[in-house]
């Protein structure tokens, strides 16, 4: 077990590498005493340069400039007038790319997290395994919002730990979910059988 932040070099690669091997790291944010973290079991990749899904296939905008810095750093935008998704930013600067954060394992702060998403700090099973099992939830369960973009994942407040690679014979690949653009490339990545990975 590997409890390390992540160095800069984790992230300034291509991003379907680091998007399956973000797999199993871990995410945590610290808020004053409160601490949340959870273990990634689900991600998506997006590839600016060739895929018509990411937000930057069309060039920078202030919206997406995040992306577009180098790997590293927290992309945070906000879809359907009502979720805030978060993305890991890949590779070097001006390429455009990240992985959004799909579903994550709860592992600390699992009352708070559940105040954040029900309004109550006691949750039955079913509602346990709901906590973090999609982009929206994982990021209102951790009071992830647009403030939050941009955030240095080498900093104090937002960051990942390392963690083991996971065995590729427990790596499910597919395609992304909730797109109507370059539907058919297979750049999601799940954990096999993990309960928390969304529906």
């Amino acid at each position: 077990m590997i409890s390390e932040k992540l160095p800069r070099e984790f992230y300034i690669r291509d991003v379907l590498t680091v998007a399956k091997e973000l797999l199993g790291k871990i995410i945590v944010k610290r808020t004053g005493n409160n601490i949340f973290s959870g273990r990634i079991v689900e991600v998506e990749a997006y590839d600016g340069n060739i895929d018509q899904a990411a937000h930057t296939y069309i060039g920078k905008t202030p919206r997406n400039e995040i992306m577009f810095g180098p790997g590293g750093f927290l992309y945070v935008y906000f879809t359907y007038g009502m979720y805030f998704c978060c993305n890991v930013v890949t590779g070097n600067e001006g390429v455009g790319n990240a992985v959004l954060l799909r579903a994550v394992e709860p592992l600390d702060g699992i009352p708070l997290m559940a105040y954040n998403r029900f309004r109550k700090d006691d949750v039955s099973p079913k509602e346990y395994l709901n906590l973090t099992s999609g982009p929206g939830k994982l990021c209102k369960a951790f009071n992830i919002t647009r403030t939050h973009n941009g955030t240095d994942l080498l900093g104090a407040e937002i960051y990942l730990l390392g963690a083991d690679d996971i065995p590729e014979n427990k790596i499910i690949t597919g395609t992304r979910i909730g797109i109507k653009k370059s539907v058919d490339l297979p750049w999601r990545f799940y954990l096999k059988d993990n309960p928390f990975v969304s529906k």
